[in-house]
C-alpha cells in the first residue's frame, strides 16, 4: 500500500503539470498521497528510532489542510510550490521505478563510498554487490543512500520556479555535485563510525536488539540527518542568491503558513476564553 501510495503520488504530480482546469486536484492527489504514506511508515521510523519524520509527519497534516484549501483557489504561490514537487518527481521517478537505473547508481555510490575509504585507509568486504562489511557490522547502500531524493527535491526548487537557462544551468551545477560528493562523505562516515562502534550510547533509546546498532543510530538516524538538514538549508540559501525569484516565493509561502496557523491559534484561544 505504501509503495502505491508513493506512485500514486508521481503520477498525480505529473499530470498536474500537463495545463488544464483540473490539474489543481490532482496536485491535492499528489500531496495527500506523500502525507498518506508519512502515515502509514510511522511504525518504522519508531522501529529505527527515528524521531525527525515522525516530526515532519504530523506536522504534514495541517500543511495537507493549508495546501489544498489555496489550490482549490488557485493561488499562485502554492501552486509553484506543487509544480517544485513535481519537477522533483520527474527527475526521482526514473531512479525510483526503473530497478535497472536504480541498482545502478547504487552499485556506482556503493564502489564510490568503497574507493572513499580505501583512501583514508579503511578498506571494506563487499559481500554483495551493494552490501559492505567491516569488522563483522554489515552496511547496505541502497537508494536513499545515493542522495538521489535530495538531488531532485533542491533541482526541483532550483527549476520549478521562473529562471533563465543560464539560472536553471547554475541551479544544477550548484545542487547536484555538491549533494552528490558530500552524500559520499556522508557514507563514509556512517560506515567508519558504526564498523568501529563510535558511538555505543544510550541503548535503550538508541538500540533495537542488534548488536553495535546503537552506533548506526547516532551516526546515520542523528548526526548525519541533522548535518543534511544543516546543510540543505545552506544550499537553499544558495540558490536563493543564484536564483532571486526563489526568495520571494519563500518568503510569500512563509507569509501564508504562518498567517494560517495564526488565524488557528486565534480561534481557539479564543474559543477557549483564554
Amino acid at each position: 500500500m505504501k509503495d502505491y501510495l508513493v506512485l500514486i503520488s508521481c503520477i498525480c504530480f505529473l499530470v498536474f503539470l500537463i495545463p488544464g482546469r483540473f490539474r489543481k486536484y490532482f496536485a491535492i492527489g499528489g500531496w495527500a498521497s506523500i502525507v498518506g504514506y508519512l502515515f502509514l511508515e510511522l511504525p518504522f521510523y519508531f522501529s529505527i528510532n527515528n524521531f525527525l519524520y515522525p516530526a515532519i509527519t504530523l506536522l504534514s497534516a495541517p500543511f495537507l489542510y493549508i495546501t489544498a484549501k489555496y489550490l482549490l483557489r488557485d493561488d499562485p504561490r502554492v501552486i509553484q510550490l506543487s509544480t517544485i514537487a513535481a519537477v522533483a518527481f520527474l527527475i526521482y521517478a526514473p531512479f525510483g521505478y526503473m530497478p535497472a537505473l536504480g541498482n545502478w547508481l547504487i552499485a556506482a555510490v556503493a564502489e564510490q563510498t568503497s574507493v572513499a575509504l580505501a583512501m583514508i585507509g579503511y578498506p571494506v568486504n563487499f559481500e554483495a554487490w551493494n552490501l559492505m562489511e567491516r569488522n563483522g557490522f554489515r552496511t547496505e547502500i541502497i537508494l536513499a543512500c545515493t542522495g538521489i531524493q535530495s538531488i531532485a527535491i533542491m533541482l526541483g526548487v532550483a527549476w520549478g520556479v521562473r529562471s533563465t537557462v543560464m539560472q536553471k544551468i547554475a541551479g544544477f551545477l550548484l545542487v547536484f555535485p555538491t549533494i552528490y560528493i558530500l552524500n559520499i562523505f556522508r557514507n563514509v562516515f556512517v560506515v567508519t563510525a558504526y564498523a568501529e562502534q563510535w558511538f555505543p550510547y544510550l541503548p535503550e533509546i538508541a538500540g533495537n536488539g542488534e548488536f553495535g546498532y546503537e552506533s548506526f543510530f547516532w551516526a546515520h538516524n542523528v548526526m548525519a540527518e541533522l548535518g543534511a538538514l544543516v546543510f540543505l538549508v545552506i544550499l537553499a540559501y544558495a540558490l536563493f542568491r543564484v536564483i532571486p525569484e526563489l526568495g520571494n516565493l519563500a518568503d510569500s509561502l512563509y507569509r501564508l503558513y504562518r498567517s494560517e496557523v495564526e488565524q488557528v491559534v486565534r480561534r481557539k484561544t479564543k474559543e477557549s476564553g483564554l
